[in-house]
């Protein structure tokens, strides 16, 4: 089963929306119970970096999760913010991330763009996958997410799985063993984010 993070931020609901659509076994963690019975975990995220740290400290899940994840070698799928805390730090702030992914976040500085941008990135854009990945199967070339974020990881080569251009590419997914992360929101993007999450279901 897939287990759904619920530490108090991100679109817990609209996620599991989803895999129930699919006939994907899906449940919501709220305790570190739910957590050691999962077979995958997907952890959200919106708002602000220290924010989202300091909820998922006080929610009691750490522990369990570091268990999983560092431990068990449970894959999980970070969302939004909930891949940036998976590196090490981020200039928003100054609380440490989970620090599963040697990475770090950082904002996006529009007055170096090559063409006109805005901060925050929001709204539709290509996704470009780099290699093969069973996170991007079936989807191609003219995959497109939704974005809502101002901040950026800034991760290793061999950890960028897919890049997007806005003002300049950044890496808008990530892997590293059995953890993934996106910057886009898949449960907003239609067809390929169903898709997307189809793919962490079955094939990562």
């Amino acid at each position: 089963m897939i287990a759904i993070v619920n530490y108090g931020l991100g679109n817990v609901r609209a996620i599991a929306n989803v895999y129930r659509k699919l006939n994907i076994a899906v449940g919501i963690a709220g305790e570190p119970g739910d957590i050691e019975n999962a077979g995958k975990l997907i952890l959200p995220g919106v708002g602000a970096f220290d924010f989202a740290m300091q909820r998922l400290e006080q929610s009691g899940l750490r522990p369990a999760l570091d268990e999983a994840v560092l431990h068990r070698g449970v894959a999980v799928l970070g969302i939004c913010v909930g891949m940036q805390i998976l590196g090490c730090s981020s200039e928003e702030g100054t609380s440490p991330g989970l620090r599963w992914i040697d990475a770090d976040v950082r904002k996006f500085d529009v007055s170096a763009s090559r063409h006109a941008a805005w901060v925050p990135h929001m709204g539709w854009n290509d996704v470009r996958a780099l290699k093969p990945n069973g996170l991007f199967h079936e989807l191609g070339g003219d995959s497109r997410f939704y974005f809502l974020h101002s901040y950026y990881m800034r991760c290793r080569a061999e950890h960028a799985i897919a890049v997007t251009d806005y003002g300049g590419e950044f890496a808008c997914a990530v892997n590293s063993g059995n953890i993934y992360g996106v910057q886009f929101h898949p449960e907003k993007s239609h067809q390929w984010g169903v898709q997307l999450l189809k793919n962490f279901a079955e094939r990562v």
